[in-house]
């Protein structure tokens, strides 16, 4: 059994202090820590919040030990049974997929934090938490007298936790699972609105998949004072950050429903269903994949659909948040440049930020709009009797219950058996190249009954000029350009400041 405690006594300083009591059976022992987190394809870096490393032996005598990549140690284990590791992890970053401490909390996402050995990685994890008394602890880690015990190290690595005085929870069970919710923040929830709007998507969900991959799941709502909108997955559990607080039950509501069911659709889809190159986990290095589209848009797509399925979304809600889509769309010229699978596999080169200008594209919008596509494809294919849910079913069953993980051809494969029409050139035009979509999308609209209307925008800058400008200061920046517009042939750049036009400030 590995043994860590995490400790939260150095709040002031926002260090966890960590122990990690580790096995040991070979001479030489390397010590790892993630160098990213699923739900992020991207390196993390997470190593450079660590510091005061060190490795003690059986009788705690320090044992030394050489860092020879940046989070990887090695230690000469010859002559003891079993080694402790320690050290401090800075954690000031509130994010979905980050670790906080402060005196009102320690949240903790093992992933970024907790060290492992290879030779341990599968063996029962024990993790006792030394907090303030009358701290409660929301996570779906199974607590044991005073510890919590995990099967191994994926499911540690898998389960963050919040311990706040504050956190608030309500549970709600559809089909034998309980579904917990969790508020940690200054929040006031409406508990009989959202539990009912919960179990309508949780229902409606699960009557698509048929089973739940686990006995029970939690939303652990991370609520905050500024704006914030993150969400990360989780085998059992999901967290998500969401803020102003004073909004959440506001106009923030949608958001919190829409980021809800596209966190609880994951369960199913890339933690259970998971590309090839991603099952098992590599923690140690990138695991690419092109199938971005597969994880990201399908989830995109179906969270918001079936949140319109189950009656919580009106179809004038479903369709705001479609029109986004398409929006983004449309404002992205990488899409001339870069397929959605390419950028999917460059996620991991320059991770989720815009980069340079029209080079790539987003895996959650084209993901999105190619799921549409795919999805009236199979309707019009079997008349209506099935679409795209009826294909994420089968690659649950087929595949991740058979132990194994999704190819790009098996997909083909299962789209195709389920649809009866050919895929073949819809991937290669169009996922793994850049062929523009206009066509598939108007087919696709026209098939469902749906008008797509364009119409310039109501800003001078962007309508007539080519340009999208952003508030800075007392002036404006430049943050987009149309390729070929008036503003980018008039010699304007990105990063320009409009301190004045025709000379008027």
């Amino acid at each position: 059994m590995v043994k860590y405690i995490f400790s939260s006594e150095n709040s002031t300083s926002q260090y966890i202090k960590i122990r990690v009591e580790i096995p040991t059976c070979e001479n030489q022992t390397n010590i790892h820590l993630p160098s990213w987190r699923p739900g992020r394809y991207e390196l993390g870096n997470f190593s450079k919040n660590i510091k005061d490393f060190k490795v003690l032996d059986k009788d705690r005598k320090k044992i030394v030990f050489e860092k020879i990549s940046k989070d990887e140690w090695v230690v000469d284990t010859s002559s003891t049974e079993i080694i402790y590791v320690e050290y401090m992890f800075y954690a000031n970053e509130m994010t979905a997929g980050s670790s906080f401490l402060t005196d009102e909390q320690m949240y903790v996402n093992p992933v970024n934090c907790a060290v492992y050995t290879e030779e341990t990685k599968d063996q029962e994890v024990q993790l006792k938490l030394v907090i303030p008394e009358g701290w409660i602890v929301a996570t779906s880690m199974k607590k044991v007298d005073e510890n919590y015990i995990v099967q191994n190290y994926d499911e540690l690595a898998d389960s963050p936790f919040i311990c706040s005085p504050t956190l608030q929870v309500r549970s709600y069970e559809v089909k034998g699972v309980q579904f917990n919710v969790w508020f940690n923040g200054i929040v006031k929830p409406n508990w009989d609105r959202l539990l009912n709007d919960y179990k309508l998507f949780t229902e409606k969900q699960l009557q698509k998949f048929l089973e739940f991959p686990t006995d029970e799941f939690h939303f652990l709502n991370q609520i905050v004072p500024y704006k914030a909108y993150h969400g990360v997955e989780h085998q059992k559990s999901t967290v998500i950050v969401l803020g102003p607080s004073y909004d959440v039950f506001g106009e923030l509501y949608k958001e919190l429903l829409g980021v809800s069911s596209h966190e609880l659709y994951h369960v199913w889809n890339v933690k259970s269903i998971r590309p090839t190159e991603m099952f098992p986990y590599d923690y140690k290095r990138e695991n690419y994949s092109k199938l971005g589209y597969l994880y990201e848009g399908v989830t995109t797509y179906m969270g918001d659909v079936l949140l319109y399925k189950s009656g919580v979304f009106t179809l004038d809600q479903f369709l705001v948040e479609f029109t986004n889509q398409f929006q983004r769309h449309f404002d992205n010229h990488g899409r001339f440049n870069y397929s959605v699978a390419e950028s999917s596999f460059d996620t991991w080169l320059d991770g989720y930020q815009v980069g340079s200008p029209a080079r790539k594209v987003s895996i959650y919008t084209e993901g999105c709009l190619l799921a549409f596509v795919i999805d009236t494809m199979i309707l019009r294919g079997t008349d209506n009797q099935h679409g795209l849910d009826t294909v994420m079913k089968r690659l649950y069953f087929d595949f991740y219950l058979k132990g194994k993980g999704v190819s790009e051809q098996n997909l083909i494969d299962v789209l195709e058996n389920v649809s009866g029409v050919s895929f073949d050139l819809f991937f290669k035009d169009y996922v793994n190249g850049n062929r523009p979509y206009e066509s598939i999308l108007m087919d696709a609209l026209e098939y469902v009954g749906i008008d797509l209307e364009h119409s310039p925008s109501k800003f001078y800058s962007q309508g007539r000029l080519g340009m999208k400008l952003f508030p800075f200061r007392s002036n404006f920046v430049v943050k987009t350009l149309y390729p070929g517009g008036p503003a980018e042939l008039g010699g304007i750049m990105l990063e320009d400041e409009i301190i004045s036009v025709n000379n008027v400030l």
